[in-house]
């Protein structure tokens, strides 16, 4: 009962430091609100206004047609242009695509040859570019599978592909990058505020006064974990109620306590990261660089940027030292799939057991660093 009563004063103690610094507060505040919401609506789902530029040197009824198929609000209106003109309108940035239509392209189409359309691209808008070259691929086919049959393409086909989406059924990238910036915050505020209070203790001096105290390592970290979790948790649940189902509109399949008691377990294998890396670095500077190397990996091989199935066979054993992959798994089976704790389990008691891990190597490594015995 005594090491409970010091772990929670000394927890108080971490929550008056965090939540009177009026500058941390309110960056914390905004990352899971702002930020989250930037996150899941800046990347563009689709082509958006995009210029583009047209270099009709057939001037057929087909080469027209194609033209007209450009329109917003994908497409701004095409710009006519000589195919000289292209070099330097991509120099000057005065369109994003530009297409060249060769003289006798319906001819050679009617004679049964397969003419070249040049696509010229500026790629330095990369997400653009990207999803401008699908669209303006698929639009070309179209047009002119359309000009040769002389009616719609798709009327008659032959087969009848029916497309059903589990889960999301319109496909909004919104939910899933909504999702995945939550988790890149939570892993990176959680190891930055415990790592980041074991460094001012000792910047500050203070970590000698807790050394005199009938305190122990363990008592130490467990205080800052459960504060600073407390602090994280308390505003992810804000973001998820008010950004995420709130403001973006995502559907919450599951229930909120399930939701919840995993962030809990989450925050305490992340937490434990952020107090070993605390130990080994000296400086708020190394610190710094530590979480440079620790968080982006976490980050990256989690399964939000890329599915865990599509990394290099040699990195994929790697991902199961990592809680965020394990979260990102519970975290989309309950938000998105609906499950219960009958599915989820495994993704729990694994991320519980990696906390364990990280937090019996970080009070070995805090007691040799200090030089003492608990």
């Amino acid at each position: 009962m005594k090491a409970l009563h010091h772990i929670f004063w000394l927890g108080t103690k971490e929550l008056r430091t965090v939540l009177m610094d009026p500058v941390m507060a309110g960056l914390i505040l905004f990352v899971f609100t702002f930020m989250v919401y930037m996150d899941a609506t800046s990347l563009p789902e689709n082509v958006n206004n995009a210029s583009i530029a047209i270099a009709d040197e057939d001037n057929s009824q087909l080469s027209r047609q194609i033209a007209n198929a450009f329109y917003p609000p994908y497409f701004q209106t095409p710009i006519p242009i000589d195919a000289d003109e292209i070099g330097p309108g991509l120099d000057q940035a005065r369109f994003l695509f530009a297409l060249v239509i060769p003289p006798d392209f319906e001819a050679q189409l009617r004679k049964g040859s397969q003419p070249e359309i040049q696509l010229h691209i500026d790629a330095t808008a990369v997400m653009q570019a990207g999803l401008g070259d699908g669209y303006i691929q698929a639009i070309i086919q179209t047009e002119v599978s359309r000009y040769l049959a002389g009616r719609d393409p798709s009327a008659g086909a032959p087969v009848d592909l029916v497309l059903r989406r589990a889960y999301n059924p319109n496909g909004s990238q919104v939910w899933f990058n909504a999702l995945n910036g939550i988790l890149n915050y939570l892993t990176m505020v959680a190891i930055m505020l415990t790592g980041a209070a074991l460094i001012r203790e000792r910047e500050h001096g203070t970590i000698e006064h807790l050394l005199v105290m009938p305190l122990t390592a363990f008592q130490i970290a467990l205080a800052k974990i459960w504060a600073n979790g407390l602090i994280i948790i308390s505003v992810f649940a804000l973001s998820m109620l008010v950004v995420f189902e709130g403001l973006l509109q995502v559907p919450m399949v599951g229930t909120h306590a399930l939701l919840f008691a995993g962030t809990a377990v989450y925050l305490f294998a992340a937490a434990a990261i952020g107090i070993f890396l605390g130990t080994i670095a000296r400086t708020m500077a190394q610190f710094a660089l530590l979480i440079m190397m620790t968080i982006m990996p976490m980050m990256m091989l989690s399964g939000g940027m890329t599915p865990i199935e599509s990394q290099p066979d040699i990195v994929q054993p790697f991902t199961w030292l990592l809680p965020s992959r394990h979260y990102m798994a519970f975290a989309e089976a309950v938000v998105f799939r609906g499950a219960d704790l009958s599915i989820v389990w495994p993704e729990l008691v694994t991320m519980a057991c990696l906390g364990a891990v990280f937090l019996s190597g970080s009070l070995m490594a805090f007691r040799r660093a200090l030089g003492t015995s608990v």
